[in-house]
């Protein structure tokens, strides 16, 4: 059966590097030709409150800003987009793919960090309509491969260093082992087989959905 995007509520998250807006490109492309509609934000970011937490957050002058107070504008900024875009978007029967949500919080204040996973989910629980997307598909790749793809300066998540950045792969590892709706894919490969694993992972979630 043909997989129903409707609705759906789709993440594609993993460390910096990872490829996720190459593959968040091709799969909303993908899923247009299944004949849903997709919608796509940037978190944090995307309403006008997000993208001024998202500068604060990145901008590398805030260098002594600790792991709780990057989790409470983290969700603050999430809170907003929720209420602004995909709250709505998901009623009215669009597809939402997302470029990171809770995963990331989770892997990166509440695992490299140290702030604790179990934390960041109390929060959200707290503070968002909905904590978990249908699917949270983790592009998992080594550090150096990650490293070699940011063609940018680096923000200030991204300045924190090697062992830090270790220390995120090993979250998202760890979070594909506690959720069942967390899978990870081999995102060392070319964007086209990646793309295709997370063609088959979708289908295989989705299929025969709302018949």
């Amino acid at each position: 059966m043909n997989p129903d995007f409707r609705g759906k509520f789709i993440v594609l998250d993993g460390p910096d590097g990872c490829g996720k807006t190459t593959q968040q490109k091709m799969l909303s492309e993908w899923i247009e030709q299944q004949g849903a509609e997709v919608v796509c934000f940037r978190d944090p970011g995307t309403t006008a409150i997000g993208e001024q937490i998202r500068k604060i957050l990145l901008d590398p002058a805030n260098k002594e800003m600790g792991d709780n107070v990057e989790v409470l504008l983290y969700m603050a900024a999430r809170a907003q987009l929720w209420k602004d875009c995909i709250g709505p978007a998901l009623k009215e029967g669009k597809c939402v793919v997302m470029d990171r949500w809770l995963s990331s919080t989770c892997a990166y204040q509440g695992y490299a960090g140290g702030f604790g996973v179990e934390k960041v989910v109390r929060i959200a629980e707290d503070s968002l309509e909905r904590v978990w997307p249908d699917i949270t598909i983790i592009l998992d790749v080594d550090l150096q491969t990650a490293a070699a793809r940011i063609k940018r300066p680096l923000d200030r998540m991204e300045q924190k260093g090697a062992d830090y950045h270790q220390k995120v792969r090993q979250g998202f590892a760890e979070l594909c082992g506690r959720y069942k709706h967390i899978v990870k894919v081999d995102a060392a490969k070319k964007p086209d087989e990646v793309q295709k694993e997370v063609r088959k992972i979708i289908t295989g979630c989705f299929a025969g959905a709302g018949k």
